[in-house]
């Protein structure tokens, strides 16, 4: 981030007034990722609305029972992040997802989440465990044009990954499938380069199928 930030001119404001604006900046664009998770949110969805909302749209959830005990032993391997790559078919996946990880001791991951048009709803899926690409990011075709909004990203995702935050990549965006989106390529690529810059030494990639008879 440093080095996004002191490759462009200081301007007529000096170096001290520089580096507050770049500092404005990259909270400005932290906030487009991320905001503080809510723990009165996440107990009222997990404990009251989740539960009740599943048992009106499925009759039945299931989990397949050898998966999960493999995924639980793999959460309590010491100093080695998660790092979940699922299909998408569905806008329930994320909270189901979430549910299912949370319910089992793994933690409340971060998700990401596609393009939000509503600010409110996108603050309130941030609360919830939601990042999203910085706008700086999504509408570049080259990575190396991304600046400090791409620098920010990395960093965020090699402090994600250090802290061992359970991470969830979707690979695809509904109702397209079988293409690997461009967001899920942008997230890839940033658990790509914190391995390679050494920010963590190896990642536990599973791979998550949620399928289901009618995609509600």
């Amino acid at each position: 981030v440093q080095d996004a930030a002191s490759g462009r001119e200081p301007g007529s404001g000096g170096d001290e007034g520089f580096w507050r604006r770049w500092k404005e900046e990259i909270c400005r664009v932290l906030g487009e990722i991320q905001a503080p998770l809510s723990p009165l949110l996440l107990r009222w969805l997990c404990h009251w609305l989740l539960p009740k909302l599943l048992s009106r749209v499925f009759l039945s959830v299931q989990l397949h029972r050898g998966q999960l005990e493999m995924v639980l032993r793999a959460a309590r391997t010491p100093k080695v992040p998660l790092v979940f790559l699922c299909s998408h078919r569905s806008w329930v996946d994320g909270p189901l997802l979430s549910f299912v990880l949370l319910s089992q001791g793994i933690g409340v991951p971060r998700v990401t989440a596609g393009a939000c048009s509503s600010p409110r709803l996108r603050s309130l899926l941030q609360r919830l465990g939601g990042i999203f690409l910085p706008s700086g990011t999504v509408q570049l075709w080259s990575d190396r044009d991304e600046g400090l909004p791409g620098a920010v990203l990395d960093a965020y995702v090699q402090e994600v990954l250090r802290s061992r935050q359970p991470l969830v990549l979707f690979l695809e965006e509904p109702p397209a499938s079988l293409r690997l989106a461009d967001p899920a390529r942008r997230w890839l690529l940033r658990v790509l380069r914190a391995l390679r810059d050494g920010a963590v030494s190896d990642v536990l990639i599973v791979p998550v199928g949620i399928a289901y008879d009618v995609a509600p």
